[in-house]
């Protein structure tokens, strides 16, 4: 088992402090989140809160997901950097070939890219993309990123995107990881057909076994699997033996939180007391797993 330390809307000054701290603690890698804008009017919905309310987002700090990654790359040196997820159909794909691929080399691999779609269509209009149709925008923005991050010339000729030949130098020394987040069944298959693994976002421990008991189906229907990453989070993921039995259901990567981030508040705790929880899990849950 793998741990990723998450963290989000809270004070940018914590960031790499907070980071330094999960490395020492024995984290393997740390989320960053995505949001480029919040809406003065929506009638949207949230997916993974109860009622559907966003409002807990209005007026939360976020660094851009690949600025904030390179800055955590540079003051850290194991640590790998996960967004959690990036909005990718509604950025240029062959832009975010290039931001994934030059931070995964300068890196020294240290950059997994999580990606998944908004569920606003205020994040495509605001950056001039028909929301219509996402879904299928998201898969070939995918092939796209996965193309041009081998450092080959590649090309694309899909229904949204028409790449002549090109290279894009230089490139990750190992493959770029791709993994998916959502929880809909179009999103379980998108992450075994397309990516290197799938992104759990909470929610019930019954719910997870579900989703984990369908990836096992659509990758049983593949010829050659393969290796695949399960990143999930849990209540079980706060003892050694939850730990354990996570790890049997085959979750490869646990994520860890110390707080509520759909709560309405804005983060007051303080960096001395996030670094407290954070030393306090590694010494008492990935201390004694290893």
């Amino acid at each position: 088992m793998r741990f990723t330390y998450a963290e989000a809307m809270t004070n940018p000054d914590y960031y790499i402090p907070l980071a330094q701290a999960a490395e020492a603690a024995g984290f393997h890698s740390i989320t960053v989140a995505d949001s480029i804008a919040y809406p003065a009017e929506s009638d949207s919905k949230y997916p993974y809160t109860a009622d559907g309310n966003r409002e807990f987002l209005d007026g939360k700090p976020f660094i851009e997901t690949f600025v904030l990654s390179a800055a955590i790359a540079a003051a850290t040196t194991t640590l790998r950097m996960t967004p959690f997820v990036l909005k990718l159909p509604i950025r240029p794909p062959v832009l975010v070939a290039k931001q994934a691929s030059s931070l995964a080399r300068l890196s020294n691999n240290r950059f997994a890219l999580g990606v998944g779609i908004s569920p606003w269509p205020e994040d495509f209009q605001m950056m001039g993309v028909p929301f219509e149709r996402r879904g299928k925008r998201l898969d070939e923005c995918i092939e796209i990123v996965r193309g041009l991050s081998s450092g080959e010339y590649f090309e694309y000729h899909g229904e949204f995107y028409d790449i002549p030949k090109i290279k894009l130098t230089p490139a990750p020394t190992e493959p770029l990881p791709i993994l998916v987040g959502g929880h809909s069944d179009a999103a379980l298959r998108r992450a075994v057909r397309l990516c290197d693994g799938w992104m759990h976002a909470g929610g019930k421990g019954e719910d997870l076994d579900k989703y984990l008991a369908r990836i096992d189906e659509l990758r049983s229907e593949r010829d050659n699997p393969g290796e695949f990453e399960i990143h999930a989070v849990s209540r079980d993921g706060y003892t050694p033996d939850g730990v354990k039995r996570l790890e049997e259901k085959g979750i490869t990567d646990l994520i860890v939180g110390f707080r509520n981030s759909y709560a309405m508040e804005h983060d007051t705790e303080s960096l001395e007391e996030k670094i407290v929880k954070i030393k306090w899990y590694g010494e008492n849950v990935i201390d004694k797993l290893s």
